[in-house]
């Protein structure tokens, strides 16, 4: 290279800098084939705004529309990913809830806990046919078909008050408390006269006579007749318990009623321990009271009908006594007021009988038709047919209570 043109090199612009273009150092990497100058610094200010662009854009989906617009774009490929069990879990849930929504939405209108109507009626169903037994629409429509003959004023009563429909309705209504809640056992059904009359002689205890109710039911349940029950004066004294007694065929227990229900071909029955029977303690529980002066032999003599004794097994768990408050029950004029364990602690629920095991058994008949009519007014005939009605009770009760084991299970 001539001095000349090394002379001309970094004369331009101030002394010992150069210009921008012709530098010392970019002249020196041009003549030496070096890279080629950088670009003028207007670069950095280029760049700048496409920094700014690019944040720009970062910024943009939280101004876009809602996520789920933008959650599977249609030109995106989806990934493949294992599946967990929780993730299978979690949509076999969700298919669930779904299901039962649609199943909600579509099916029967669901009451306010959210049980369909349709699933309460079968319910209501099967809980008939487990209380009431396979025919309970048979006793329906009986039910129905009683209650418009009553409205209609077509039914008859004796001169006693017996009601024959009222005691179909009411022996069906006492069913599910004998047969379910008591599991009633009947035995010696085949002692009781399929015709005629004939005196039924039972034990008496429970606190509440059930075991008269529960006595007619297994009579018109398993023998086909109705029982007549010979009531003290206090039960048709009672407002309302008094006119249903009637209507079921009860009647006063005196020597000349009983002796019109036997003659005329009736079943009577009668509890000849009373209220001492009923009222005595849980401790005496099965132990026979005195069978009083033996009236109801005298009645079956003059009849000249037989004696069935009849031993019932159950009664005195339903409400175990175990104290008495006299003096209130004399105030309220009343044999005895009753303490259990559950009354009057528990109050109206204490009134709910305990579901102890009963069983029935109807003995063989002690015939009477032996004696002359006139034999009812010998004292000690009627003491000696009246021990051998209660001593037959009392053996046949401890037989039985063996026989149930547990009064409960």
């Amino acid at each position: 290279m001539s001095d000349d043109k090394l002379q001309g090199i970094g004369t331009k612009g101030k002394a010992g800098r150069g210009s921008r273009a012709e530098s010392p150092s970019s002249a020196a990497r041009a003549l030496a084939g070096g890279a080629q100058p950088k670009k003028p610094v207007k670069k950095a200010k280029t760049a700048a705004p496409a920094a700014a662009k690019k944040a720009t854009a970062k910024k943009a989906p939280a101004k876009k529309a809602p996520a789920p617009k933008k959650a599977a774009p249609a030109a995106e490929k989806p990934r493949l990913r294992a599946v967990t069990d929780e993730d299978a879990a979690r949509a076999a849930a969700e298919a669930a809830e779904e299901a039962a929504r649609k199943t909600r939405t579509a099916g029967a209108a669901p009451l306010a806990a959210g049980i369909p109507i349709d699933e309460i009626f079968v319910a209501v169903i099967q809980a008939a046919q487990r209380v009431l037994g396979s025919d309970w629409e048979k006793r329906l429509a009986t039910l129905l078909a009683t209650i418009r003959t009553r409205l209609e004023g077509d039914y008859e009563v004796d001169e006693f008050g017996f009601d024959p429909q009222i005691t179909e309705v009411f022996t069906a209504a006492v069913e599910p408390l004998a047969e379910k809640w008591f599991r009633l056992e009947v035995r010696g059904v085949e002692n009781i006269p399929t015709e005629g009359g004939a005196l039924l002689v039972a034990n008496h205890s429970g606190t509440v006579p059930l075991d008269g109710l529960i006595t007619g039911y297994a009579v018109k349940k398993y023998a086909g007749r109705n029982l007549r029950p010979l009531g003290a004066d206090l039960v048709f004294s009672l407002p309302f318990v008094g006119q249903v007694a009637r209507k079921v065929g009860a009647t006063l227990a005196c020597s000349e009623d009983a002796e019109r229900l036997l003659t005329t071909g009736e079943l009577a029955g009668v509890w000849p321990e009373g209220f001492k029977g009923i009222g005595k303690p849980y401790a005496d529980r099965y132990k026979l009271q005195r069978f009083g002066r033996g009236g109801f032999v005298s009645s079956a003599m003059r009849a000249q009908v037989p004696i069935v004794p009849v031993s019932i097994v159950g009664a005195e768990e339903i409400y175990p006594l175990v104290g008495n408050v006299p003096s209130l029950a004399r105030l309220l004029g009343l044999p005895y007021l009753p303490i259990t364990p559950f009354f009057p602690l528990l109050g109206p629920l204490g009134l709910i009988p305990l579901p102890s095991k009963w069983i029935i058994e109807f003995g063989e008949p002690i015939r009477t038709d032996a004696y002359e009519p006139e034999a009812a007014d010998d004292p000690m005939l009627l003491f000696n047919v009246t021990d051998q009605v209660r001593e037959t009770i009392q053996q046949t009760l401890y037989n039985l209570l063996v026989d149930r084991g547990n009064a409960f299970f």
